[in-house]
């Protein structure tokens, strides 16, 4: 089978017939449409196997974290989801690999109502690189550098289960019960909170996704808002299997700098706080109020008696 064998058999399927697809899968270039008064959004994310997902993960799950760590991002920016392009690097043509991974993909594209319009494929250590494109109203997307002194930081879901996750792994604790199985879901299989992003625009002040864990990706949103913050380590939201399974000496570094929770941080402002917060469960998601936004620089961590936190560990570095 060689490499449009391959794309005609799995990826072709996943171009679907969208008005806003003008020419998609079979050309040099894909051809898109995006709606008048729109700016595109575009990110694009490379995972590599044994780094970003153990090697010994379900294709079908790689194929659905592939592309959920990309919507993730959209969703940050208040985007509507629309588009992808994939690059695959694959050691073989294993057909039982490539239908897993192209439904995974498939499940998570469907219910997302993205379409597959281009890529590439080749022969390399597994490697898979994700362009995602979404389109939102001129003028409206959710940034990073609009948090203002007051506002509430604000997280959904829960945080630190896909760390947990991780960590047993690697210990190789290969533990069957549910709440294992819960924890390991969250990380294989990331929920993109793309109606709520899309939701709160005009709302938030400022968002990002969380993906290389909260202190970090919390520090770059404080960084390009010039402004500070203190958040509550007591409040950190967490699930029903984490608070089970999760070592106490270790909860708080596990939900602070652990990552891979593609949730979003949000930035509210207080008088919109109960609005926010019924918007989101009305879509489903729980809105966690953790803490606040102030003058100065820097993130500080407050414990129970409200006394600050020492950690050193802010999250993942590619580079380190």
């Amino acid at each position: 089978m060689d490499e449009f064998e391959l794309i005609r058999r799995y990826f072709a399927p996943l171009s679907g017939a969208h008005e806003d697809v003008v020419l998609g899968i079979g050309d040099d270039c894909a051809l898109l449409a995006p709606p008048a008064g729109h700016e595109l959004a575009v990110t694009s994310d490379t995972l590599i196997a044994g780094r970003h997902f153990p090697e010994e993960s379900l294709p079908f799950d790689i194929g659905w974290k592939s592309l959920a760590v990309n919507l993730s991002d959209l969703a940050a920016m208040g985007a509507r989801a629309r588009w992808f392009t994939l690059a695959l690097a694959l050691p073989e043509a294993d057909e039982r690999w490539l239908a897993g991974f192209a439904d995974g993909l498939k499940a998570l594209a469907d219910e997302a109502e993205v379409s597959l319009v281009g890529g590439d494929t080749t022969r390399g250590p597994l490697t898979i690189t994700i362009t995602a494109l979404g389109v939102v109203p001129a003028g409206c997307a959710l940034r990073r550098s609009g948090a203002r002194v007051g506002d509430r930081v604000c997280v959904s879901g829960t945080l630190g289960d896909a760390a947990l996750a991780l960590e047993r792994w690697r210990a190789g604790d290969r533990d069957r019960s549910d709440d294992a199985l819960d924890l390991r879901a969250r990380l294989d299989r990331p929920t993109p909170r793309l109606a709520l992003g899309e939701a709160l625009r005009g709302l938030a002040h400022a968002a990002i996704d969380l993906s290389d864990g909260l202190a970090a990706d919390l520090s770059h949103l404080l960084r390009a808002s010039g402004v500070g913050a203190h958040i509550y380590g007591a409040r950190l939201p967490s699930s029903a299997a984490f608070d089970r399974l999760a070592p106490a000496a270790e909860r708080t570094r596990l939900q602070l700098a652990g990552g891979d929770d593609y949730e979003l941080c949000l930035c509210i402002p207080a008088a919109r706080l109960s609005e926010v917060r019924r918007l989101a469960q009305q879509i489903g998601v729980a809105l966690t109020d953790i803490g606040e936004i102030q003058a100065g620089s820097g993130l500080s961590v407050l414990g129970a008696q409200c006394e600050p936190l020492a950690f050193t560990e802010l999250g993942y570095r590619h580079f380190q």
